[in-house]
């Protein structure tokens, strides 16, 4: 069991959420206080970068969805990054990969949002 550890960071296109270790139904609580402390302004990108995750079980997928839903709250829009092998897998399989956006790097998730947002025509 690694112990589930979440840093956030700032960027220009909102807030990065990184979870490293097991997101289980032991360390989910703790996650989604995180997560629920995150405010992303309207038409922002809330980033959940994986990167470092080493186990998901259903809670972990249940968490994810609540940071979709959390995100949709406060008019914002959410990207994966760094989905490892075996969640991309549940995501195939239960057409949750339809649901969320899938960059392989968080950089790559806010690269791509700053470049459609900037090339928006101006009102």
């Amino acid at each position: 069991m690694t112990d589930l550890r979440t840093t956030v960071r700032s960027t220009p296109t909102g807030p990065v959420l990184e979870i490293a270790g097991d997101l289980d139904f032991h360390s989910a609580p703790g996650a989604r206080e995180v997560l629920l402390g995150l405010t992303p302004g309207p038409g922002r990108l809330l980033v959940v970068d994986l990167t470092g995750l080493t186990f998901c079980d259903s809670t972990g997928i249940t968490l994810l969805l609540a940071a979709r839903n959390h995100a949709v709250g406060h008019q914002a829009h959410i990207a994966l990054a760094g989905v490892p092998a075996q969640v991309a897998r549940i995501f195939d399989i239960t057409g949750l990969s339809q649901v969320f956006a899938s960059y392989p790097t968080a950089e790559d998730a806010v690269d791509r949002w700053a470049a459609r947002t900037d090339s928006r025509p101006a009102p």
